[in-house]
């Protein structure tokens, strides 16, 4: 039962780790981007844009504004509606041109009237009321053949301007241009008679086409209806007004669109922010079950490749949107030599594919940025070699600038507008990328977060490696002995892992370590006593197993004081896995004669059994080069027989249960084994005693 509730423990944190991820990268993909430049859309009509002002995203709306407008212009461009010429005005001017002609020969005619009487009298006539004084004169003073030929000829010019339709707010166009172009220019007349002509048939026309209300408003209300909504649109980053220009109505409309449309597109982003994070989450976890279960087994690296993914996402969201140049800097590769070195190569081209498809999210849809992003990671996971080395991170740097490069060329060669200065800039932020920035993030990240995530790395491999670790010291002051079997079931173990592909230099350094609690009480152990000099000879066999398996929790404690990494500590404690003392319990039992009367728990190591290959070998190389020491063989294959018989014993105590180790594995570390063995115990050959030389007898004193 408490198995079943270890593992629902175990399952159910990562259960909630992923639930929790997913969240906080939906989160953090559906947040605005914050830029302390952002424009002030809060503005009405009237106000002047402090800077450019451009639509977020692309936009498009039923402008009432600009549908308003055009409205008003299809109104403006309707004509007022006249009716046709009305026959029955035209016959009624004709009438009454020929009564004010008519009238005016009985003026002409009157020889009692005077000259000022007679100019009165044509200036009585409403129609005449307006005639110069020098026409009213022609009139009266012309010739009577002359009047003959300026009646006819102004009667004829005005009825036939009334035959033409003369609307009302067009008559005095008619007058002007309609009735001189109508004089008969065969006519012989003066330039007096022509402008009384003239004047007089001005004079007698009217408007004989009426204003219709009635068809006007109906023309009107078709203009309005054939005026379509306008749509209005503004593409992503279009400029909707400039700075130090006023706000139009039209402008501040826009502005209230994208106001109002904020919380649509908000919802939006959030539904693509949470399918997003949920494609990342499901990839990831579906990967690391399919092709690496064992990191499910260590809750806390499943957690730091959680919050790498997220801080990577942050930086991202800050560099990436609505920049030209910085994306190119932001140094997404670092992720990848980050996993690789951490996980595995694998694992880190996934984590690569997936940012570079967070990264062209970010920036609308990027094909170019995603694959500038994916490529570089992806060979920057794959090109890390040698990770104990510091120039290896940069070389791999390298790499990721030339595929940076590469990328650069292949998406931006094409287009037509390419300009010296944005590829120099282009070109830099690539090598800044790869060369400087990806490395530095990465080794800045190791040493910020494998004490807080318990990690560990070549380098810091290589660093505990070093005999002037303050530890090495100690134990080789206080425990030489211990200090120089460390070293040697360091290269056993060492030869052991490179050749069935484990991890060579943790197995290493772990052997370094894997003794440290014998510092605390040194001469209890063997290695560090004189020769024939055993104080468990005074001692009871349960005190004696006690001291023995206390150097497992002393060691313990002295790693964690020194803060080695939990993957150096594990050593301490499966090297010796739950095996039993023997010997002291065989001792035991034959002072108690009773098998039943000992505790055999008192006299096994509390474990855990060994939890991973390198583990496991040290276990074995612990084991073996005790034995082999102890029993000094004198032929190769004595040795063999030793290592066998160790190795056999360990598999049949259960102790290689939980490390993952093949029967392949343990044929292969036999033979490494016994190759390493044979030349560090080889059998030495007995060369015969010489002879003591003759001494010449001492010649007697003399005196």
């Amino acid at each position: 039962m408490s198995e079943r509730l270890r593992l629902l423990w175990h399952y159910g944190r990562l259960w909630l780790l992923a639930v929790a991820f997913t969240a906080a990268l939906a989160a953090l993909l559906a947040t605005p981007t914050i830029r302390p430049d952002a424009p002030n859309i809060n503005l009405t009509v009237g106000d002047i844009a402090p800077q450019n002002i451009v639509a977020p995203e692309r936009i498009s709306y039923e402008s009432a504004e600009l549908t308003n407008q055009a409205r008003q212009a299809a109104l403006a461009s309707v004509r007022d509606v006249y009716d046709p010429p009305d026959p029955q005005v035209t016959r009624e001017q004709s009438q009454r041109i020929r009564q004010v002609l008519a009238y005016l020969d009985s003026v002409r005619q009157d020889p009692y009237a005077t000259p000022q009487q007679r100019r009165a009298w044509v200036q009585a006539v409403p129609e005449l009321s307006s005639l110069a004084p020098s026409v009213v004169e022609e009139l009266l003073s012309a010739s009577e053949t002359d009047w003959q030929a300026i009646k006819d000829e102004a009667q004829r010019v005005a009825e036939r301007a009334m035959q033409e339709p003369i609307r009302e707010d067009a008559l005095d166009e008619a007058r002007r241009y309609r009735v001189p172009a109508l004089i008969d220019p065969a006519l012989d007349l003066s330039p007096q008679e022509r402008t009384a002509v003239i004047a007089l048939a001005q004079a007698l026309i009217v408007p004989n086409s009426r204003f219709n209300a009635a068809a006007t408003e109906e023309a009107r209300r078709k203009a309005l209806e054939s005026v379509q909504p306008v749509i209005k649109t503004y593409e992503r980053n279009q400029i909707i007004v400039r700075a130090g220009e006023p706000v139009t109505p039209a402008v501040a409309e826009a502005l209230q669109h994208i106001r109002q449309t904020q919380p649509q597109s908000d919802l939006r982003a959030s539904l693509v922010a949470f399918l997003a994070a949920l494609l990342v989450t499901a990839t990831g976890a579906l990967y690391i079950n399919r092709f690496s279960p064992d990191d499910w087994g260590h809750p806390r690296q499943v957690l730091l490749l959680a919050v790498l993914f997220l801080a990577f996402t942050a930086g991202a969201k800050l560099m990436v949107p609505e920049r030209t140049v910085l994306p190119y800097v932001f140094p997404a590769a670092a992720l990848a030599m980050f996993v690789s070195v951490v996980f595995n190569a694998h694992l880190a081209v996934v984590v690569s594919i997936l940012l570079g498809l967070i990264v062209g999210l970010l920036r609308g849809g990027s094909l170019e940025l995603a694959a500038y992003m994916t490529l570089g990671g992806a060979m920057a996971a794959l090109s890390l070699r040698r990770t104990e080395r510091l120039y290896a991170f940069f070389w791999a740097g390298s790499g990721v600038a030339l595929v940076n490069l590469l990328a650069l060329v292949v998406f931006r060669l094409p287009a037509a507008n390419l300009d010296t200065s944005g590829w120099a800039l282009l070109v830099g932020a690539a090598l800044a990328n790869g060369i400087v920035l990806s490395p530095v993030v990465t080794l800045a990240g190791f040493f910020l977060l494998s004490r807080p995530f318990d990690f560990v790395t070549a380098l810091q491999l290589h660093e505990l490696a070093r005999p002037n670790h303050p530890l090495l010291q100690e134990l080789l002051r206080k425990s030489p002995g211990t200090y120089h079997h460390s070293l040697m079931v360091g290269n056993l173990a060492e030869q052991a892992a490179e050749a069935i592909g484990a991890d060579a230099l943790l197995t290493r350094v772990g052997a370094f370590y894997h003794d440290i609690g014998k510092t605390i009480q040194p001469y209890f152990y063997v290695e560090n006593q004189v020769e024939g000099q055993n104080v468990h000879d005074r001692l009871d066999p349960r005190t004696s197993a006690q001291i023995l398996i206390g150097h497992v929790k002393e060691g313990i404690e002295l790693a964690r004081r020194y803060r080695l990494p939990s993957r150096v500590r594990a050593f301490i404690p499966e090297h010796h896995g739950t095996m039993r003392v023997s010997f002291l319990y065989q001792k035991a039992l034959e002072l108690a004669g009773n098998s039943g009367a000992v505790n055999e728990s008192a006299f096994r190591y509390p474990g855990p059994k060994p939890q991973s290959r390198e583990t496991a070998l040290l276990m074995l190389a612990d084991g073996c080069e005790a034995a082999v020491r102890s029993a000094r063989p004198t032929s190769l294959e004595e040795i063999d027989a030793i290592v066998r018989k160790v190795i056999t014993d360990r598999v049949s105590q259960g102790q290689l249960d939980e490390c993952g180790l093949t029967l392949q594995d343990l044929e292969r570390v036999r033979a490494s084994f016994v190759t390493t063995l044979k030349g560090t115990f080889h059998p030495r050959l007995k060369y015969p005693e010489a002879e003591p030389p003759v001494r010449e007898p001492a010649h007697p004193p003399t005196s």
